[in-house]
């Protein structure tokens, strides 16, 4: 499994869906918010912890029509499907790699994209904790999306359309969770939910998205 971890993140990185162009993206849209808003630095201080959720949660979309098109074009995929590391396993590494290559560069770019947004100071320890429990839930769900989505063409639209809705849930508690760090207010709740759905979409997707691959293969 280490093998393979590694190899998915060899062809992350050489396939241009790795942290560059999530970042790259994550840059854009922090930087044309204050072109669209104003440059009032109350209102962009308040209105930072959805931009950067937001801003990373379509980061993490970018890439997600990789995790298994690429290995279904070459026939890989089959292989790994009939080696000794069953489906489930081959699922969190495939969404382990989506997290290091793009989730985890989002989580520590967010701190001096903050910094252009106004982000009050005390709110950017919140962000980044916010963004390093919820991230892992995005990766997941991205490769649910991404096993049903597998031997469709062009199916980047449909994988999108398949995945937003269900990561509504992360971008409400995740941005609930900085936007109440920043302003001083009790973060537990929706940080003990934001926690839940990544453990919850940890012990579950892999079961889902294995399902969903077996089918796609027959």
């Amino acid at each position: 499994m280490i093998a393979l971890l590694v190899r998915d993140i060899q062809l992350a990185l050489r396939a241009g869906g790795g942290l560059g162009l999530g970042l790259a993206f994550f840059l854009i849209l922090t930087t044309l918010v204050p072109f669209g808003v104003g440059a009032d630095r109350q209102l962009l201080g308040a209105i930072a912890p959805g931009i950067l959720w937001l801003g990373a949660l379509l980061s993490c979309l970018l890439s997600l029509d990789r995790l298994f098109a690429l290995d279904f074009e070459d026939g890989s995929l089959d292989l790994i499907a009939t080696s000794p590391i069953p489906l489930e396993g081959v699922v969190l590494v495939k969404a382990l790699s989506h997290w290091l290559t793009t989730g985890l560069p989002l989580v520590l770019g967010s701190a001096p994209l903050g910094l252009m947004l106004h982000l009050p100071a005390h709110g950017f320890g919140w962000m980044i904790l916010s963004l390093l429990i919820g991230t892992p839930a995005l990766s997941m769900i991205g490769c649910f999306g991404a096993a049903l989505c597998v031997g469709v063409k062009r199916g980047g639209l449909l994988l999108s359309l398949l995945v937003l809705p269900l990561y509504i849930p992360t971008l409400i508690f995740g941005a609930d969770v900085a936007r109440r760090g920043a302003t001083g207010m009790s973060v537990e709740t929706p940080l003990l939910l934001l926690g839940g759905i990544s453990l919850a979409a940890i012990a579950l997707i892999p079961l889902a998205a294995a399902a969903c691959l077996r089918v796609n293969l027959r």
